[in-house]
């Protein structure tokens, strides 16, 4: 009878096999755990970051809705032979002057007194017969009839509106409302006003407007400089202790506090241009300063990244040092240059320590008209907002915040659409 033999030998490998097969499964397995929860980490990472997103975005629109909104008094007002002057003068030169000349702001006064009693004047903010008289110049023809206008209310009443005040002032507010000549609307002329002491009638258009001539001398002073700093530094400079220096001064300049650039602007180009202190052009010009380091830097990356096949390619045809770079190494680089040029100017229009060192946080009632002129920036605007204690103030802090992110985000898209439009693939 044949008798089933095992071999010891082979009864030990199989053993040790299957032990080294279940480490290795179970190693597999913490492996796939690991993979797991790394993605789960990173799904976690990008949801909390949307959520910081969307809590940014909802809380800056509820609160900038309301700061595009101010409280407006509705009365009529009745022009026919209240004042003396010919519709012709609302065509010439400075009506505004002669409608005050000819006593509208006596009119409206009137008007409101009689509206709303002894009071009513006190009831609208100051200078809001302006806005009747910018009715009458774009449309002369109301000169002799009855206007239901709209106007400001009084930085009071507006408080009262609210709920905040003399408890008697929001009883007559509320009375007011329910009337309907007291309400909220929205303030069209948000966008196209300047600064003003009062919440009721302050605009942004002049720190706007500044905002976009202190980018524009930012971006004609950058741009090119830095673009032609990285290709020297890239295809020209030799290699050497002095290059070496220059490349590390760059990096450390892309990393210095901006105020420092702030105070570098105020003893250098204040010094040199003393009467144009806050005005876009010395803006411009030291943003300029800090946003160079970066398009340097970025600029010298990108054109690093070019395939030495291009060049090489262009020498062996015949084509000159000049030509390969500006024909072939600056169009290819271009997209990436453009990258670090949209983030060097998306950090520069959000400053606002060094425009404040060279006195860009004046008060300024008309939009400037030039690059010297004084002027304010949109950022230097919320700062000097969000410190007044008015809640007015407060909410039109939220507009210009919101105000600033769309210009932001044009900016942007402007810059990428030219990435892209340049970009070249190979």
């Amino acid at each position: 009878m044949d008798t089933a033999m095992t071999d010891p030998a082979t009864d030990g490998a199989a053993e040790v096999q299957a032990r080294r097969r279940a480490l290795m499964e179970k190693g597999l397995a913490r492996r796939k755990a690991a993979d797991r929860r790394f993605r789960w980490f990173g799904f976690g990472a990008v949801g909390v970051s949307v959520l910081m997103l969307v809590f940014l975005l909802v809380s800056m629109g509820s609160a900038g809705f309301a700061g595009f909104q101010r409280s407006e008094v509705r009365l009529s007002i009745p022009l026919a032979g209240a004042m003396q002057i010919d519709a012709e003068r609302l065509t010439q030169p400075d009506p505004v002057g002669g409608l005050e000349l000819a006593g509208l702001p006596r009119v409206v006064e009137n008007a409101a007194i009689a509206a709303f009693g002894p009071d009513g004047a006190d009831m609208l903010a100051n200078g809001a017969w302006r806005e009747v008289a910018a009715t009458l110049v774009e449309n002369p023809a109301l000169l002799g009839s009855t206007v239901e206008v709209s106007l400001p209310a009084s930085d009071d009443l507006a408080k009262a509106q609210r709920g905040e005040g003399d408890p008697a002032a929001q009883q007559v507010a509320s009375a007011m409302v329910a009337k309907g000549t007291l309400v909220r609307a929205f303030d069209d002329g948000f966008l196209s006003r300047s600064d003003a002491t009062s919440p009721q009638t302050v605009g942004i258009w002049g720190a706007l407007k500044g905002s976009m001539l202190t980018m524009f001398v930012t971006l004609v002073l950058a741009f090119p400089v830095g673009v032609l700093a990285a290709l020297y530094l890239e295809e020209y400079a030799p290699r050497n202790r002095w290059t070496d220096w220059i490349e590390i001064s760059i990096n450390n300049l892309a990393a210095v506090p901006s105020i420092i650039f702030g105070l570098l602007g105020l003893a250098v180009f204040l010094a040199l241009f003393p009467n144009y202190r806050s005005a876009p052009l010395i803006g411009g010009m030291t943003l300029a300063l800090m946003t160079m380091p970066v398009i340097v830097i970025s600029g010298r990356n990108a054109i690093k990244a070019v395939p030495p096949s291009i060049r090489d390619a262009a020498l062996a045809i015949g084509a000159s040092k000049v030509q390969v770079v500006f024909h072939h190494v600056l169009p290819l680089a271009l997209p990436g240059i453009l990258t670090g040029t949209i983030i060097g100017m998306a950090r520069a229009l959000g400053e606002t320590a060094p425009l404040l060192m060279i006195g860009m946080r004046a008060f300024v009632a008309s939009p400037p008209d030039s690059f010297t002129a004084p002027s304010s920036v949109l950022p230097v605007q919320i700062f000097l907002w969000s410190d007044e204690i008015d809640r007015g103030f407060v909410e039109r802090t939220s507009a210009a915040i919101v105000v600033l992110l769309v210009f932001l985000l044009l900016m942007n898209g402007l810059a990428i659409y030219l990435r892209n439009r340049f970009e070249k693939r190979w």
